[in-house]
């Protein structure tokens, strides 16, 4: 047979021995990248094979969130078979990276491939909600669908917790960026939320984020220092993503019009 086994990987992790699973998955990428008698398209296909069969493996294994990232989002053959054949592996990617430690340094080149992509669904829309659009409304209602497609997903199902807690970490880590001072009550219903608990939640934010900021308890604000990044910087960003996405249209518009599409 021309093809290759795509299902090594599935072996072991039914046993849930995920690090010997692990192996085998990059056995099989190594594997596909030397199969020199396969097609482009049957190596396309190939990969998009590894990429669903590796989900179960990627989920499950404890470095698996950053393999994740590292293959589907940073190595270019698989992110273009993802673009090209399966882009609703997007969901997979932008929940690896929410919950990520390495979210800071990835979250720029995720943004910019969901700009790239029709493809859309409530996890990937509640990052371009807060990255892209700085609209916590929205943030706040696509949290509430992602709870929901995520208890009805069987590779993430068990990430729910962890992609609630960074979820709002994210929103309120950007909140207070933007705001030099921030009704505490307004944060609380921007997190679902009481005060009281919104309160202790933004104290462990302001450590864990490094953020130049305090509590006043007493009138109920959390007080921004000096650190925190200009609106006009956030505005000079969206700007640059907006141009580049309008250039990829027109591109898209007359490669159409040459076609006579």
């Amino acid at each position: 047979s021309s093809g290759i086994n795509a299902e090594w990987p599935l072996r072991p992790g039914l046993q849930q021995n995920w690090e010997d699973a692990m192996e085998e998955l990059e056995r099989l990428k190594d594997n596909i990248s030397s199969a020199l008698h396969l097609s482009y398209s049957e190596i396309l296909i190939q990969r998009a094979w590894l990429i669903h069969w590796g989900l179960f493996v990627y989920f499950n294994h404890p470095q698996g969130r950053d393999s994740i990232i590292d293959v589907f989002l940073h190595q270019k053959p698989y992110l273009n078979a993802i673009q090209t054949m399966c882009p609703h592996i997007l969901r997979y990617i932008t929940t690896a990276v929410v919950i990520s430690k390495r979210r800071g340094t990835v979250i720029k080149e995720l943004i910019k491939v969901l700009q790239q992509e029709t493809y859309k669904d409530p996890i990937t829309e509640f990052v371009e909600s807060l990255y892209v659009n700085f609209d916590f409304d929205e943030a706040q209602a696509k949290l509430k669908e992602c709870t929901t497609v995520i208890e009805n997903d069987f590779f993430i199902v068990g990430c729910l917790e962890e992609f609630t807690e960074n979820a709002r970490l994210i929103i309120s880590e950007i909140f207070c960026r933007i705001h030099q001072r921030i009704e505490i009550d307004m944060l609380a219903d921007n997190l679902n939320m009481e005060p009281a608990e919104a309160e202790k939640w933004v104290v462990n934010m302001i450590r864990l984020a490094h953020l130049d900021a305090k509590i006043d308890s007493k009138n109920g604000y959390v007080v921004m220092g000096g650190t925190q990044v200009p609106v006009y910087q956030k505005l000079i960003d969206k700007t640059k993503d907006l141009h580049l996405k309008a250039n990829s249209c027109c591109q898209k518009i007359d490669k159409r019009l040459t076609l006579g599409i």
